[in-house]
Order: C-alpha cells, then structure tokens, then sequence
C-alpha cells in the first residue's frame, strides 16, 4: 500500500513538474509561427530608433555587423548584453498579435518597438532612479506617447529576475497589451514618434530594444491578422455596429438613385461599369453621420465618395463634398497634387497617403460628418481630421466649393469611369 502511495505521487510530481515546464516553454499557439528558432537568430537584423523611412543601407549594414558581438543565445533564451542595436525582425507586419516572455536584470530598461515604432515599454518598477520617467508606474504601456496610454493602470510585472509574459495586438494604429494575464493597455493609438503629425506606418519590423544592463527573451510568436478579421476588431474598437442601418442590400438598387445603369452588382459589390460613370447616391439625405464601407480599387482606379450631395447630377467635388477614392500609387498620378490623394477632401484639404492595402485586398473606411467636422479612416488610421470652417475661404485648389455650406445631402458613389467596387455599406445617422 505504502509502495502504491509513492509510486502515485511520485507520478504526480511528474506531471506536475511537466505542467509547469509546458507553462514555462509556452508552445507555439495555433496559428502562429515562431519567430525565433532557439538555436541561432536567423530572421533577424539590427536595428535603432531611427525612422523606418529614413534607414540607409549603410546604417542597416553596420547594425547587422553589429548584432553578433551584443546578442547571442544561450540554452533557447535570446540575450542582450545592454548595448545597442537592437534586434528586430527581417520582415515586416502590419495587423498582428505576438507573444513574448522577456526577463530584465535590476535596473534594467527594454522594449518591444511595433512597426519599428517605439515602444512597449519593459523597465524595473523597482529602480527608483527611474521614477522620474515613470518606471514605478510599471511595464506594458506605450512610454512615448505623450498622450493616452503612456502608463499602464497597474503595476503587473513579477519580481525583477523572474519571466514575464506578455501578449501584444496592433490593429491599425490601436495596441492591446496584456502583461501576466492583466490587461495594460486597452486599444490605444501608438502615436508616430517619428512624426506625430501622421499616424504610425502601416507595415515595420518588431524590434527587441535593450540598454542599461542584461535583458533576455524567449518564446516569441506572431500571427497576421488578416484583413476581414482586422475589420471586424476596427469595427468593435471604434464603439461596434450599433445604431448602423445598411444603406445595400448586395442585390439589387432598392434605395439607390442615379447611374444605376452605370453600375453593377456581382458578388454582393456594387461595381462600376468600365468607361462607364455618373453618380450614385442614396435617395435618403443625411446631415451628420458616421458611415462605414468597404472598396477595392483596380490599377489606378478612381472614384470618390459624395458627402451632402444636392442630387445625381451635381458635381460632388463642388456642389457638395467628395472625398477622394484612388490608387495614389499608380505611376500615373506621379504629378498628383496632395489635395487629390486617397481620403483628401477633394481639392481642398489633403489627407496623409500610404495607408492602402495592396491592390487584391479591400480596404476598410470609414468616414465621420458631425456639422463641420469631417474625418476619413482608412483601415484604422485617421487620415483626414479637417474642420470645414477652417478651409472653406481657403481651399488647397483656390477654387469655389460652395458645398462646404452645405448641411444636408445625399451619400454615394463619384463614378469615374473605373471599376471600383464597393460593399458592406453601412450609416448610422448623428441627427
């Protein structure tokens, strides 16, 4: 009996021992793929706060030069000795979610640079010469932000020297953070630190930031959020679907006036016929709404979306409010005026570029009319905030756009002669 008692708990402390080795291991998660192999540090390179857009292949050269004699592994852990560069990924994300274990020595300061963008911060809340910067507030939250999400609202981390695990979304430009299972940042926007005028890049590298003293990292892993999917976290971060009413029914154009005969339905889209154009707007007119939308655009397709329009045979663009839909990258727009970029308020206000997606992918809009106040979204990122009071006496062309007055009209489709698609049509009225 004695000898079945021992031979039972013994078995037990094994599994029990094999839990916790399984925890501390952290296996690959479904669906995602590791980005560090545990043997060498192939798929990375080096890297610093520098502008993505701004990096030479010279700086990239000696930074990778660089690497070996700052980082190394050691039995599955990736270890920094506190010097620069930093690590960062050879390729490229732009919707993800990873996972991290990282383990900081006293005194240390780290983090993990999203889109080569700094940072989630990783510090030790002990450090007291820190506190000036915060360090006592703890690790997880967005440090250079200079507004919402620069602190976390608890102090999560484990004693320093211990593992500590953390789970990172971005979505767009909104981060979620979670350290040791305790939520540090709650989709909040990374503000571009390289320039805070324009949201942060749409694609970059995941950089592995280290100085001061020794930081380690193991069991890292990522997965691209597709776009469908990153839709739907946009939708649900910026305040769900409710009180929307879909403004199409995927059939047909019940509830639609205009160039109906220059457009059709395949596939749930509405499409513009080729070499074929006019407007198509809603029969209903609405004054302030938020709308939400999803198009794709052809090799240098063009189009735009009506805003306040007085009706089908008015020039949006004047009469009303166009805000421009384009492939800005086709090279021939290389004479483009900033004014008439994708998301700008056509001829009078320009909106920040580089935020479509590639040409085979439909990209996610969404655009908010409150009095004057007139903003685009663009897969997440506000790429135009104007204020119509402001540029109505000084539009960007110089030209007279009386439909900036304007407080009412019909919403739609500027038809140019491209076979722009748009679907999941959707308003919700602000009156």
């Amino acid at each position: 009996m004695l000898a079945q008692r021992t031979t039972l708990a013994l078995a037990l402390a094994l599994l029990l021992a094999g839990a916790v080795q399984a925890q501390d291991d952290n296996p690959e998660p479904a669906g995602f793929t590791a980005l560090f192999n545990g043997k060498n540090l192939e798929g990375w390179k080096g890297g610093l706060t520098v502008d993505p857009a701004k990096i030479t292949p010279e700086q990239q050269r000696a930074w990778d030069a660089d690497v070996p004699n700052h980082w190394r592994v050691d039995h599955g852990e990736i270890v920094n000795d506190g010097k620069d560069p930093f690590l960062a990924t050879a390729k490229d994300y732009g919707d993800f979610e990873m996972w991290v274990d990282w383990k900081l020595s006293p005194k240390g300061d780290s983090g993990i640079y999203v889109r080569g963008c700094p940072q989630v911060q990783l510090w030790d809340p002990q450090n007291k010469a820190a506190y000036k910067n915060g360090a006592d507030k703890g690790s997880g939250a967005l440090w250079n932000n200079e507004g919402d999400g620069k602190f976390p609202p608890l102090v999560a981390d484990k004693p320093t020297g211990e593992w500590n695990r953390m789970y990172i979304r971005m979505v767009g430009p909104y981060v979620k953070v979670t350290l040791n299972d305790k939520l540090t940042v709650d989709n909040k926007i990374l503000e571009n630190y390289y320039d805070r005028s324009r949201p942060v890049p749409p694609r970059g590298a995941i950089h592995l930031q280290s100085h001061g003293s020794e930081t380690r990292f193991r069991n890292l892993y990522v997965r691209e959020i597709p776009a469908e999917e990153a839709d739907k976290l946009l939708s649900e971060i910026r305040g769900g679907e409710e009180g929307f009413e879909g403004a199409f029914n995927g059939k047909d154009f019940s509830g639609w006036i205009g160039a109906t005969d220059d457009h059709e339905i395949e596939g749930g889209a509405i499409r513009v016929k080729p070499d074929r154009g006019g407007n198509l707007l809603t029969e209903r007119e609405y004054g302030n709404f938020i709308a939400r939308l999803e198009f794709k655009l052809p090799p240098g397709g063009n189009n735009g979306l009506a805003i306040r329009s007085p009706g089908p045979e008015a020039n949006a663009a004047y009469e009303g409010i166009e805000l421009q839909v384009l492939d800005d990258r086709d090279e021939k727009y290389a004479d483009l005026h900033d004014y008439q970029v994708h998301g700008s308020l056509y001829g009078v206000m320009p909106a920040h570029r580089g935020y479509l997606r590639p040409l085979d992918q439909w990209n996610y809009e969404e655009v908010v009319v409150d009095g004057d106040h007139v903003e685009v979204h663009l897969n997440g990122f506000k790429i135009l905030d104007a204020n119509l009071a402001d540029v109505r006496d000084k539009p960007a062309d110089g030209e007279k756009h009386p439909g900036l007055t304007r407080t009412t009209g019909h919403f739609g489709f500027c038809g140019h002669h491209d076979p722009v698609e748009f679907r999941n049509i959707r308003i919700k009225p602000l009156d």
